[in-house]
């Protein structure tokens, strides 16, 4: 078997652009990937363009080989949008791979070790009570998880406030639900340790399944000093790309939930390697899924095949985005996603649907302090 083409396809959804890659075989199998959310998607599609030279003829079951050539065949190791292309490729060549066995890519990764894998949502509401019956409702639709970011007043991100209002956030959703369903705050990287600290404690009481992405992503060894002084569960990775970014996370013991993003770190055959990392350390696997049905089919697969997973971020049922480029997605019951049968990723893509939603020019949401200072999204 040979590679005979590799497609970058960057497709608007609706709201943003989704980054998928096809990799076709003169065998007549094709493999679907997924790039993660950079808001680059046409930088990441001449990455893929560059790389396709050295792909084309070669044998795309020659996974791990064909790893290596992307990652470090320019000499300078892959970045953040090269590594989201390279992921998008090696999410399709593992596709391929399960195609060609007849397999679902699960099998190639040692097999099922749950028949389902829990999944956590987003909520949402412009005040507490708001999202207190949001949760309410997810809750009551079957999930089991219910998961929100800190909140913004409009553009402006006023950390005093937003630490205040996730606190009352946190009270309203947990009166709301109860103490059996497992309460996620996301962070998203807004907050500094001045005021992440007294956040996180405050939370204690609480009970939260994890805190997300507590701090900026560029000095993980900030987090030598939140360990210090809090005591809630931390979930950390989803800006990271490749496994040396999370070794000190990993190898210090500083989170207890790792984020791999499969879709920037390396695709499947990274996330692999770093899951078996995470389990020597005792810490479980909380996939961030920036909502695309290759990303969500490639997460699952890697849940299915870890002994130290967690929970499944799932912004949505599948079925609910682009179900014109992917008419076959998983299937989602009572909080979970379900082992799919079909051989390969187990999902099926419509071309010509994914060309008829071409790339639209969007910038990324922009946040700045109340004195007007440039602040994370």
């Amino acid at each position: 078997m040979k590679i005979t083409d590799v497609k970058p396809l960057p497709v608007w959804g609706g709201a943003r652009n989704f980054f998928f890659v096809k990799v076709e075989t003169d065998e007549g199998i094709y493999g679907i990937g997924e790039g993660g959310i950079t808001w680059r998607e046409l930088a990441a599609t001449e990455c893929v363009n560059h790389l396709k030279s050295v792909l084309i003829g070669e044998d795309p079951r020659r996974i791990e080989h064909l790893w290596q050539v992307m990652f470090r065949g320019g000499f300078f190791p892959a970045g953040r949008i090269a590594c989201s292309a390279i992921s998008a490729i090696d999410i399709a060549l593992w596709d391929i791979r399960g195609k060609a066995l007849g397999v679902p890519v699960y099998d190639l990764l040692g097999g099922l070790v749950r028949q389902k894998a829990v999944c956590y949502p987003h909520a949402g509401g412009n005040s507490a009570e708001q999202l207190a019956e949001h949760a309410r409702s997810l809750v009551e639709d079957g999930w089991k998880f219910v998961r929100w970011g800190v909140p913004q007043q409009g553009d402006v991100l006023d950390p005093s406030w937003a630490v205040r209002e996730t606190i009352k956030q946190c009270e309203a959703v947990r009166d709301a639900v109860g103490e059996e369903i497992e309460l996620l705050i996301d962070v998203h990287t807004r907050l500094d340790p001045p005021h992440v600290i007294p956040l996180c404690r405050a939370l204690e009481g609480y009970r939260p399944y994890f805190i997300e992405d507590p701090l900026r992503s560029e000095n993980m060894s900030t987090y030598h000093q939140l360990a210090r002084h809090v005591a809630v569960p931390l979930a950390v990775g989803e800006q990271y790309a490749t496994k040396w970014e999370f070794r000190e996370l990993v190898e210090q013991e500083l989170m207890q939930y790792a984020r791999i993003d499969l879709c920037i770190v390396g695709g499947i055959t990274e996330a692999k390697k770093i899951a078996g990392w995470c389990e020597a350390h005792y810490i479980d696997l909380a996939p961030h899924n920036p909502l695309g049905p290759v990303s969500t089919a490639a997460c699952l697969h890697l849940d299915l095949a870890s002994t130290n997973f967690g929970v499944q971020e799932l912004p949505s049922k599948p079925g609910t985005t682009l179900p014109d480029v992917f008419p076959v997605q998983l299937e989602w019951e009572d909080g979970y996603l379900l082992p799919p049968t079909a051989p390969g990723l187990g999902i099926d893509f419509d071309e010509e649907a994914a060309l008829a939603n071409p790339y639209r020019e969007v910038e990324a949401p922009q946040l700045r302090r109340p004195d007007g200072a440039f602040t994370n999204w």
